[in-house]
């Protein structure tokens, strides 16, 4: 099988290319200079040389904070860009597998959103995920949506290596306990990918189609999974790192954050019989491989 992946640095796409190289599965990554997502030329050319079976639509605009002040970029790569990747893909007929994010949310409810729940994005970055939701269902009837959320990996920056710089010089660290999502390993993400690439290559079942949420199991607030992080840490025989559990409003942002952004896994179960770990072993996963490199 053959995966053509958008982008070339995000931790999902070098996830994928790891799984890849463990796998009979061949990834190619597709992405700037020679396909740029604000530029719907560039990409029908990229794929259309290609010919892949599957396109994992992976690239992102994923600046929440900065999206605030460039919503016309934003919009141009995450709703315009992830529809033209969509369309290429009908266009050479296969199908798209597009990752979008618990941000489309407007995290007021009291429990896991499942896949049914009414989208209200609370930012720029939110809203312009949403509207490439919408772009892709539009533009290629065979997709796979997949909603996640707090991804974290050996790649590229997130949460737990942030966590684990900080701790090299810093005895005490604020973080935000209000909070609450589903902390997610882009390996994990990466190995759900691959089997529903492959089942949805020569399977038309339409329950295998549609928009679908992507997490590891379990929960956690910022607070949860920083303690848990420098616990490791410190089973590692590294540094000891104190948490301080603060309040959203002690760490203010451009861009608001859902409170809760807990996605609900119970149709994908059903669906393809994937359910990402709990999210405790895989970190300790990661980490391994962090610390073992020496970051």
């Amino acid at each position: 099988m053959r995966i053509a992946v958008t982008g070339k640095q995000g931790q999902v796409v070098q996830s994928l290319l790891r799984r890849g190289a463990e796998t009979s599965v061949e990834v190619s990554v597709v992405g700037r200079p020679e396909m740029d997502l604000a530029d719907p030329a560039s990409i029908a050319a990229a794929f259309s040389a290609l010919r892949p079976d599957v396109i994992v639509s992976a690239a992102a605009y994923t600046a929440v904070d900065k999206a605030e002040s460039e919503a016309d970029l934003a919009f141009a790569v995450n709703a315009a860009g992830a529809g033209a990747v969509a369309e290429a893909a009908a266009r050479i007929g296969v199908p798209v597998i597009h990752i979008s994010t618990d941000y489309v949310f407007s995290g007021d409810k009291a429990s896991a959103y499942s896949e049914e729940d009414a989208t209200a994005p609370i930012s720029v970055y939110g809203r312009s995920k949403l509207a490439g939701e919408k772009a892709v269902a539009a533009a290629n009837p065979n997709h796979v949506i997949l909603r996640t959320a707090w991804v974290y990996s050996p790649f590229g920056a997130n949460f737990l290596k942030t966590m684990l710089r900080l701790s090299e010089t810093r005895d005490h660290l604020g973080v935000v306990a209000d909070q609450t999502g589903c902390p997610t390993s882009a390996l994990d993400i990466a190995d759900a990918i691959l089997a529903i690439a492959a089942r949805i290559v020569g399977d038309p079942t339409p329950s295998l189609r549609g928009t679908f949420h992507l997490t590891g199991s379990g929960e956690a607030s910022w607070a949860d999974f920083a303690e848990e992080i420098f616990a490791e840490l410190r089973r590692s025989g590294g540094r000891t790192v104190d948490v301080k559990r603060i309040p959203t409003a002690d760490y203010p942002t451009p861009a608001k954050r859902p409170a809760n952004s807990r996605l609900n896994g119970d149709k994908l179960a059903r669906a393809y019989g994937i359910r990402l770990p709990e999210w405790k072993p895989s970190m300790k996963i990661v980490m391994r491989d962090l610390l073992n490199k020496g970051l």
